[in-house]
């Protein structure tokens, strides 16, 4: 076990926070701890939404400014600026789900590039993001998945769907920026297992550059990672893959009972939790074919990767292991990790204030659940503001 037990020291963790959003932070988690509270205050803030009221204002100054860069990348900046004067980096996230029309899939394929660009320009932001249904519909995905025939009509929607991919990931390559596939719904994640694998063949041949998501709450991944590993072996390829729990367990385990299948999640948090720690192992086991995006809250998985590290000589920079949080979440992890000269990127959620909703509202309520995550953070912000009230 790690000795030097680093997520401790709040001073370094909240260096960023003034006083005053220090404070804010504190009030938040704390309102964000009554699982009644969350419950009506998303209902209301979703039918102010759509009564059109003028709730931007407080929703900015409350929970969007906390887990929310800004409503466009530009407004992020300063954000982008402060971390990684402290050593970590950004990835931005066009944070804007559920979108059904050719137009909204051409925007989002527009912002991931305006995205590259930025980065390119800016040393703070080595790495893009994007959602397979950000580029395609999810019907597409599923469709696809099952083995179904497209329409004439839909192949053709599908062609554009790989374009977009295509196009991002052949920017990303050119401009020597990592392009990070998020993982969704299981019943769509074939298709776009199988999209990422065709990018990363075309665009991972000297170093990984398009990397897809693993989620291990599925008990399933640690076999899909290593038979990707022996096709990529033979093919002649790079691997990168960001390793999360996942996000989507309650949809996942009421859709199996529905339908009648067996659950794709773990039977229980350990189980995920072994699932997670093992995919690390073997990717650090096998760190000179591919690239490590650890997207974790976790303390001990954490902690796990320092030691290997340690155990195998890496350094804490070597740019094949990064570590990432979510803005506004687990600060203890970033910025202690940041400060040991780990490469560390939080995910920074930009747009606009109501498209950005559904994204806010899935992790005020995630923070909800995840037993411990709540009471967490509540801890650390109260022990640093008794530390600052000391001085």
């Amino acid at each position: 076990m790690h000795t030097d037990r680093i997520f401790d020291n709040t001073e370094i963790a909240f260096s960023l926070k003034s006083d005053s959003e220090l404070e804010r932070a504190y009030y938040l988690f704390k309102m964000i701890s009554i699982e009644p509270l969350v419950r009506i205050g998303t209902k209301a803030t979703n039918l102010a939404i759509k009564a059109k009221l003028p709730v931007d204002g407080l929703i900015r100054s409350t929970v969007f400014d906390h887990f929310c860069g800004g409503v466009s990348e530009e407004d992020c900046l300063p954000v982008i600026d402060k971390m990684y004067e402290k050593g970590v980096s950004s990835v931005l996230d066009y944070s804007v789900e559920g979108k059904e029309v050719e137009n909204e899939f051409d925007a989002a394929l527009d912002i991931t590039l305006k995205i590259i660009d930025f980065s390119k320009s800016i040393d703070a932001m080595p790495i893009a993001v994007f959602k397979p249904t950000g580029f395609g519909r999810f019907y597409l995905y599923e469709k696809l998945g099952k083995g179904d025939a497209f329409t004439a009509a839909e192949q053709a929607e599908w062609d554009k769907v790989v374009s977009r991919f295509d196009v991002v990931c052949k920017k990303a390559k050119e401009n020597n920026i990592a392009v990070l596939i998020d993982a969704e719904e299981s019943w769509m994640q074939d298709a776009a297992d199988a999209l990422v694998t065709a990018m990363m063949k075309k665009y991972n041949t000297e170093k990984p550059v398009v990397f897809n998501t693993l989620q291990m709450y599925r008990h399933d991944r640690l076999a899909f990672l290593k038979q990707q590993h022996a096709e990529a072996k033979k093919e002649g390829y790079y691997l990168g893959y960001k390793l999360v729990r996942g996000a989507y367990m309650e949809k996942e385990n009421e859709r199996a009972k529905e339908k009648g299948y067996v659950s794709p999640i773990c039977v229980s948090k350990e189980a995920t939790d072994v699932n997670f720690n093992n995919a690390v192992k073997y990717m650090l086991d096998n760190i000179k074919e591919m690239s490590l995006f650890a997207g974790t809250h976790n303390e001990e998985s954490s902690y796990l990767i320092m030691d290997i590290m340690q155990e195998k000589g890496l350094e804490p920079n070597d740019d094949r292991i990064w570590f990432g949080q979510l803005y506004g979440m687990s600060d203890h992890i970033s910025f202690n990790l940041a400060e040991k000269g780990y490469n560390v990127a939080k995910y920074i959620p930009f747009g606009p204030v109501k498209d950005v909703m559904p994204y806010l509202i899935r992790r005020a309520e995630e923070n909800t659940s995840v037993a411990g995550q709540t009471g967490r953070e509540l801890m650390l912000l109260s022990k640093e503001r008794k530390r600052r009230k000391k001085r």
